[in-house]
């Protein structure tokens, strides 16, 4: 199997930080066509921005891209843009799930929490980050709900791939939040999403984290010293774990 690393929207902080990020996107080669967990922004938000983007260009270093767009990266992969048969959101935020309009053809595979909370009315701050156009041109979607089941040590529900992957639940950051996990060639792949910020906050103060992302990170903490072997990313990666990733 294959797993390449997209860097999906870059985004940087200000001095004095100077924190250099980019959306992490995966696509991933399975028994049903091409996988893409998480899209970026699409090729329509760089010509006609969302207010959230703007705002975004407000407060942090955002240079707007489009060829950071999923679908072109899927192209210059050598792929073409109908193999993206599926997509698994772990949330639907404007710089997750952006790109659905680019990859009509593709079902999306979401928990039905969070596919409520954005077609819902906002109940939270986090909600404004949902844009409704990004779903106007109605795609199919698989909905998922509490099964029982676990993966590891982490309540999960089977998706229906090959390799094994499952959706983990960790609601917080928006009210569905999931993470997914990843069965390859070495072993585990946990993409926790934005439960955690990278390095799992350690470079942040605990309750700035626990505001923005959720109240995830000691349990995720915990979970990687239990299992060091499961290779974990976040949903916002530094710059240069992008070089030469795969």
């Amino acid at each position: 199997m294959v797993i390449h690393f997209l860097n999906c929207f870059t985004c940087s902080t200000h001095r004095p930080l100077r924190w250099h990020t980019g959306t992490l996107g995966l696509l991933i080669e399975t028994n049903q066509g091409l996988v893409l967990v998480d899209t970026g922004p699409g090729q329509d938000d760089y010509v006609h921005r969302p207010g959230i983007i703007r705002l975004f260009q407000a407060v942090v270093v955002v240079p707007l891209d489009p060829e950071e767009s999923a679908v072109r990266q899927v192209v210059r992969l050598g792929y073409d843009h109908r193999d993206v048969r599926h997509i698994v959101l772990t949330r639907m935020h404007f710089d997750h799930c952006g790109g659905l309009p680019d990859l009509p053809h593709a079902s999306v595979h979401v928990h039905r929490r969070e596919y409520e909370a954005f077609a819902g009315l906002p109940r939270r701050w986090t909600d404004l980050a949902y844009v409704r156009r990004h779903i106007a041109h109605r795609p199919e979607f698989v909905l998922y709900e509490d099964t029982g089941a676990s993966w590891l040590d982490l309540a999960a529900i089977r998706l229906p791939f090959e390799p094994e992957m499952w959706l983990v639940p960790l609601f917080g950051h928006t009210r569905g939040h999931c993470g997914v996990a990843i069965q390859t060639e070495s072993g585990w792949l946990f993409h926790v999403g934005d439960a955690a910020a990278i390095d799992l906050g350690e470079y942040a103060p605990e309750w700035v984290v626990s505001l923005v992302l959720g109240p995830h990170t000691p349990r995720l903490r915990e979970f990687r010293a239990a299992h060091p072997t499961v290779r974990m990313t976040t949903g916002h990666m530094w710059l240069d774990f992008f070089d030469g990733a795969e």
